[in-house]
């Protein structure tokens, strides 16, 4: 079941996401999130009228999803950049796929028109699963995240969420 993510649900949230940010290269932030900051975020991003979605099942909170805008500034104002992230249990379970197409059908209704991905260039599994959710890549940024003492390179994907509307693409 996908719904919106409340206060109660920042505990669940910080146990899937600072175990990727502390052990892995999948995100380039470089230090654990508090429940704090998460509810920060939580409240922020509702606040401005973009989603953020938890995937439960019976077990708790399998995953979370959400967006914002891709750059600052108005140019870039239909211009979305999404995160996902799922607990281990729940990876190739289709609770992604859930999540992104929740998220695109946000953003349509919005009037958005491009979702953009950054993935960690060695994030092969990402990778895979973003190509098979119609995204394509669209750029790469050698050396653009820093972790664990080496460099990291950046790869952008994206899909144009005008095409699923049949407006004209970019």
């Amino acid at each position: 079941m996908l719904r919106d993510a409340r206060p109660d649900d920042v505990p669940a949230i910080a146990a899937i996401w600072n175990p990727i940010i502390r052990d892995t290269v999948v995100t380039f932030w470089p230090a654990e999130r508090s429940e704090t900051e998460i509810a920060a975020l939580i409240r922020d991003r509702q606040s401005e009228g973009r989603p953020f979605t938890v995937a439960e099942a019976g077990t708790g909170i399998m995953g979370f999803a959400t967006y914002s805008q891709f750059r600052n500034g108005g140019g870039y104002a239909r211009s979305m950049e999404h995160t996902i992230y799922l607990a281990p249990e729940a990876r190739n379970s289709g609770t992604g796929r859930l999540l992104l197409h929740a998220l695109e059908d946000h953003a349509r209704a919005c009037g958005h028109r491009l979702m953009i991905g950054g993935i960690t260039a060695s994030n092969e599994g990402s990778l895979r699963f973003h190509a098979r959710q119609g995204y394509v890549e669209w750029g790469r940024i050698p050396c653009a995240g820093w972790k664990f003492g080496q460099f990291h390179d950046l790869v952008l994907m994206g899909k144009d969420l005008g095409s699923d509307l049949g407006l004209a693409t970019p």
